[in-house]
């Protein structure tokens, strides 16, 4: 049985993998941005073990999400779902980052930084990632004009770049990435083509550690099987470069 901490998870694809690895017999912990949203995850999921509850739009709420965490003792897996989606208009966030930015990268960079090391990490990207450009002489959309869909695409590039930047740097980590494809959940829209029975399978397969094939790292997978990834996201310079502007926007380093 392993202990896996997924953020995100009140509701769609965090939700569906923590029910199926509930169902598996794993202890999961939950997570939620505010109370109502996590007494609905109480509702959908009572055997969870805990609701952290935390909005991780901000780097303080993203740091009071990780000592929640560390508060309950070490995870063996932690899964990082939260994101919001493609159809964002631009907003700043109370810290005067892009929300997309603040959210979907920056908040996954906080929380490995600071939730105390489990043995997998898993970081969803999306399709999206394919056709993106890391864009990080503009991670802050400060020169460019804002583009809902390019800024989500960038994250996801971003949260696959972290993925395999942390199974270089932490050997004794499995750290992967994946897509769950476009799927008809709140984010992806009613109109997503993509097969949602299939949606939440390779995350909670990567984080239960039940099967020695899910024993790899800096890998990117779609529907349990390796695929390719953004070319990006596997150079090594433009990897660090991501995790220095994550340091430098969050105060926070990122332990050897």
């Amino acid at each position: 049985m392993s202990r896996i901490f997924i953020t995100g998870s009140s509701t769609g694809l965090g939700l569906m993998a923590a029910e199926l690895l509930a169902e598996q017999g794993h202890q999961v912990v939950l997570h939620a941005r505010n109370a109502a949203r996590a007494e609905d995850a109480r509702r959908a999921l009572p055997q969870a073990e805990a609701v952290v509850i935390g909005d991780l739009e901000t780097v303080a709420g993203a740091k009071e999400v990780a000592a929640s965490v560390n508060a309950l003792g070490r995870f063996d897996a932690v899964i990082h779902n939260a994101a919001v989606g493609y159809r964002e208009a631009h907003r700043l966030t109370s810290d005067g980052l892009p929300h997309v930015f603040a959210i979907n990268t920056l908040s996954a960079y906080i929380l490995t930084a600071l939730i105390d090391r489990p043995r997998r990490l898993v970081y969803l990207s999306s399709g999206m990632h394919h056709h993106a450009d890391a864009n990080l002489n503009d991670i802050l959309w400060k020169k460019r004009r804002w583009n809902g869909s390019e800024a989500y695409a960038e994250s996801k590039l971003h949260d696959a770049m972290l993925a395999f930047a942390v199974a270089r740097r932490w050997k004794n980590v499995f750290s992967n990435a994946l897509e769950p494809g476009w799927v008809p959940t709140k984010m992806g829209g009613a109109g997503a083509p993509d097969d949602m029975a299939q949606a939440h399978l390779t995350q909670a397969w990567l984080a239960a550690g039940d099967d020695p094939q899910a024993d790899v790292s800096g890998e990117y997978f779609y529907h349990l099987k390796r695929r390719t990834a953004n070319p990006q996201a596997h150079d090594p310079a433009l990897q660090d470069q991501l995790i220095t502007i994550c340091e430098e926007v969050s105060g926070l380093e990122l332990p050897e």
